[in-house]
Order: C-alpha cells, then structure tokens, then sequence
C-alpha cells in the first residue's frame, strides 16, 4: 500500500513543485519557504526564523537581507524589546503567495475534474485521515509550503495518542508532511 501511494502521489507533488517553479524566478525556493514561515508566524524573529527553516542564525539572517531587498519583507523593532527585529511580510510577498496558491488550485481543480464526484469524495475523505494520522506521529514541521488555514500557530505539535494525551493545538490545514522546497 505505501509503495501504491507514493507512486500516486507523485502526481500531486508534481502539481505543487510546478508551481513553486513558477515562482523560482521571482525568489529563491529557500526564499519562498521564509516567506511562508513569516506569514505563518507574523512578526517573528531572526532566531525563530532560522530555527524553523533549520539554518544557520547567520544563513537566515543574510536570506532576510535578500529578502528585504528584493521588497518580500519588512524588519520592523519588536514592541517589547526594541533590540529584537520582528518580520512581516510586504504586499507584494502577499501577492506572490497569492499567485503560487490560485495556480495550485487551478491545475488541482483541472485534474479533480477529469475525477468522478465518488472519486473525488474518497480522495478528499483519505487525505483527511491521512494528515490527521500523519501530525499524531510527526514530530516537527518540516515545510512551511502547505496551506495553512487562517489559525493562530502552534508552539508544540500533537503527542502520539498511544500514551494517553490529547494532541496539542496544532491548526486545521497546517501539515508539515511535505518537503517540496
């Protein structure tokens, strides 16, 4: 069954690495993924940043520079320690997430299409369980490249259910299932 799905899934992953591609030429993929941590995570800082993409402080902090000057980002002093530098993404970073999510879900919704609504039903349905058995075993994102819903982040992510614990807050629609970067 694993070896069927990671067949199958590569058309899906084909449609999300096509249009990250699309925005190769625009910003780096390592740039995109800042990006989508920054909108993620409004306001965070340096450290955090690089924590989340698994870098070096001084790797992420010259990606920053490239960013903000490629008019992706904006530094602003953080409200309760003016030494901090807090991260918000620009309009026109805003844009560019905009443009990768409605490709993706046009060339989805061509493919879903060509699909019977049983089909597209199960797809759905398997999906949902899929990624809520995958977040009870992951331990930590690993790609802030996935849609997000429009939720508050979470600061841990869920613990197995096998020793008893509910899982931690972990928002609807943030999977950390993919590394497509």
């Amino acid at each position: 069954m694993a070896a069927q799905l990671d067949v199958a899934a590569g058309a899906l992953l084909t449609v999300w690495d096509g249009a990250r591609e699309r925005t190769a030429n625009r910003i780096s993929t390592a740039q995109l993924r800042a990006v989508m941590l920054v909108e993620r995570q409004d306001g965070i800082n340096l450290r955090r940043l690089a924590s989340g993409l698994d870098m070096l402080l001084s790797s992420a902090s010259r990606l920053c520079d490239r960013l903000v000057a490629a008019g992706m980002l904006e530094r602003e002093p953080g409200r309760a320690d003016r030494r901090e530098i807090s991260l918000h993404l620009t309009a026109e970073a805003r844009r560019l997430l905009d443009e990768l999510r409605e490709d993706r879900r046009q060339r989805l919704a061509e493919i879903l299409a060509d699909m019977t609504p049983e089909a597209r039903a199960a797809l759905l349905h398997g999906l949902q369980e899929f990624d809520e058995a995958a977040r009870e075993r992951l331990v930590r994102p690993v790609s802030p490249l996935v849609p997000q819903a429009d939720q508050p982040e979470a600061e841990q992510l869920p613990e197995s259910r096998a020793g008893g614990d509910a899982p931690r807050a972990w928002p609807a629609g943030e999977s950390a299932v993919f590394r497509t970067a």
